[in-house]
């Protein structure tokens, strides 16, 4: 008998017509169940670069039965490799899901069906026979020459702008260069000194895991009813206020006493807010030292000097975005990514479904990574050049975060929960999040119901408690179980899972993508401030704010850094586009659809609700959620 009409398919969209140029290398198929097959039939194929599916004919004398495993074979030059398709002479189908690049190696590729039985026959061949296999995306070359080269020009075209701005009104200036379309930028340009418009960003803004519900003032925080009753509105006492739930506070205290940058000063401020009766959060307070003394550091208020109120809310908006991009973007979504991606790539099998499932939510996070380290926070990098922060703050910093993080503030409705802002109002972030958790959630738990018949099965599998293992004790080196090390039921590992994608998906969307928006305009977010913080009220005036806010030389870098990150990459994949088909069963493929159809009616819901309020919340609409981070 003869296994025939073996397609294979050749290329993607990644320019794979360009490496073919000049191949004149010999490919070999095998294909094996426990006999080889000696395949060298693509070599007679001139055209071979041309097409995206090659069909080879393979005449056998005997019959294999069921087709397990192919191996593909380069003796030079690189070949990308997407899928192979193998149909026997009675008509069955064996896929094989490829996605990578072949390079003087041999490639084993397994039947891409999760059958518990299958995998027991790869892991005995492959513990008889076979070496670790490496994957190879070649494609973040492209990756790297949009993002960093892109930022490596904005630094040069930023040289000598190093004087101070004259007036606020003058960072209007950096902003023509670029081609902006941006409405929610230009309210910000408009009213970014409004309390309103202050609160709103606590909410919905770059950084909006800040804000908590405050039950009790901190000791350091001596307000009383009589320093803020000019700002309450519903004839309550402030411990009614507090009572009622009307009060919020996002406390910095995570920077205090850290390392200032050369020619910077940073603060560890602490804000109480308030929900008006318009249901909006305002600033009623601010202190920008965590020290009590107030003759040290004295409490701010709305009703203070319009200068006086203006610089405290900018101390607060420059300690959050320094917190922002290096707890809350940096460490809890891109860093704690990579934790997960090496663990996957240790301890699961690429046939295993949690591989399949995970793989397109880490898609080029090591990488992106890796080019962050050298060019946005090492000890020359951007972040150092632009923030308030030393190189030696930096690291101390995000080990500082590493103490708040946990799996539990990665699980969205427990983070939202344990910060009490289950009922803050026009707090879309939270809306939108819920949503896309639940969403998510509901096809993992399809995926893992599918490959899992019982909770024992969930015990029983090495791969999974071995990843959840790793993931605590090498990856977090977890010491107070802060993160699981076992895993005992499908709900368990449908919620581990969720998390992981979440975080790589809506998560850094949510606190990426705004990035423009609300930090395009200088003053509404400081990254860095030149002069101390004020120690007393009535000494502030134009001149002062001016000479504090970064000068014109950081201004631009800042604005061009932004403007880069907060960019879709070419051909971006958003949540739910699964191109590379690692599932070949019909009942996964079903559930993707599912998932997707969920997904898009949501992307109506929310473009509904978007016309019905003043500025758009677009972040976790489904159709502008990358699948990974890649930016």
């Amino acid at each position: 008998t003869h296994h025939e009409h073996t397609p294979i398919a050749v290329g993607s969209s990644w320019g794979f017509v360009a490496l073919l140029k000049g191949l004149t290398s010999v490919v070999v198929l095998r294909v094996e169940r426990a006999l080889y097959i000696h395949s060298p039939h693509l070599q007679s194929l001139p055209d071979l670069r041309l097409k995206p599916e090659i069909i080879v004919d393979i005449s056998l004398t005997k019959d294999l039965g069921d087709i397990v495993q192919v191996k593909l074979e380069m003796d030079s030059s690189k070949w990308f490799c997407k899928q192979i398709r193998v149909k026997t002479p009675s008509g069955k189908f064996f896929e094989f899901p490829c996605y990578r690049w072949i390079k003087d190696s041999e490639l084993i590729i397994r039947e891409g069906s999760g059958m518990f039985r299958l995998i027991l026959f790869i892991i005995q061949v492959i513990q008889n026979k076979y070496s670790t296999m490496q994957i190879v995306f070649m494609s973040l070359i492209i990756l790297y020459a949009f993002c960093f080269r892109l930022i490596e020009n904005i630094l040069d075209a930023s040289k000598g702008y190093i004087q101070p701005w004259d007036d606020i009104n003058h960072f209007e200036q950096i902003l023509t260069r670029y081609r902006l379309n941006n409405t929610l930028l230009e309210n910000v340009i408009q009213d970014w000194n409004m309390d309103y418009m202050f609160g709103y960003q606590f909410l919905n803004g770059c950084n909006p895991v800040m804000i908590s519900k405050c039950v009790e003032l901190p000791d350091n925080f001596p307000v009383t009813h009589e320093v803020v009753e000019g700002s309450l509105q519903r004839g309550l006492t402030l411990e009614e206020e507090l009572k009622a739930g009307n009060i919020y506070i996002a406390n910095y205290k995570i920077l205090e006493g850290l390392q200032a940058n050369k020619s910077s000063y940073l603060t560890a401020p602490i804000c109480l807010l308030y929900n008006n009766r318009l249901n909006q959060i305002v600033p009623i307070a601010i202190k920008l030292s965590q020290k009590p003394e107030e003759e040290m550091s004295p409490i701010f208020l709305p009703s203070d000097d319009e200068y006086d109120w203006m610089l405290a809310k900018m101390w607060v908006k420059s300690a959050d975005f320094n917190v922002h991009q290096l707890v809350t973007h940096l460490l809890k979504t891109h860093l704690i990514l990579e934790v997960f991606e090496v663990a996957i790539h240790r301890q699961l099998s690429v046939v295993h479904p949690v591989y399949k499932l995970l793989m397109p939510h880490v898609r080029f996070t090591i990488a992106i990574n890796a080019k962050a380290r050298k060019i946005l926070i090492s000890q020359d990098g951007i972040f150092v050049k632009i923030s308030s922060l030393s190189g030696d703050a930096i690291e101390e910093l995000m080990k500082r975060g590493m103490d708040t993080l946990t799996y539990k503030s990665l699980c969205f409705p427990e983070a939202i929960k344990a910060r009490g802002m289950e009922d803050a109002p026009k707090y879309y972030y939270r809306d939108d999040g819920m949503k896309i958790w639940e969403t998510i959630n509901r096809f993992v738990s399809d995926v893992v119901e599918i490959y899992y018949d019982s909770d024992e099965a969930v015990l029983k599998d090495v791969e999974i408690q071995e990843f959840v293992k790793d993931v605590s004790l090498f990856g977090i080196e977890d010491k107070t179980d802060k993160f699981p090390k076992s895993l005992n039921s499908r709900v368990e590992l449908a919620e581990y899972l969720t998390a992981v994608i979440f975080t790589g998906s809506a998560q850094h969307a949510a606190v990426n993508f705004g990035q423009l928006d609300w930090y395009g305009w200088i003053p509404n977010s400081p990254s860095t401030m030149r002069k101390p913080p004020p120690q007393e009220k009535g000494i502030v005036d134009l001149d002062v704010i001016m000479k504090t806010l970064p000068d014109r030389d950081c201004s631009s870098l800042v604005l061009g850094t932004v403007w880069s990150l907060s960019q879709f990459q070419k051909n971006e994949r958003f949540l739910g586009m699964y191109p590379d088909m690692y599932f070949t069963e019909q009942p996964v493929k079903e559930a993707i659809k599912t998932f997707c159809k969920k997904l898009d009616d949501l992307t109506d819901q929310i473009k509904s609700r978007n016309k019905t309020i003043t500025m758009d919340y677009c972040y976790l609409s489904p159709d502008q959620i990358p699948n990974s981070v890649t930016i």
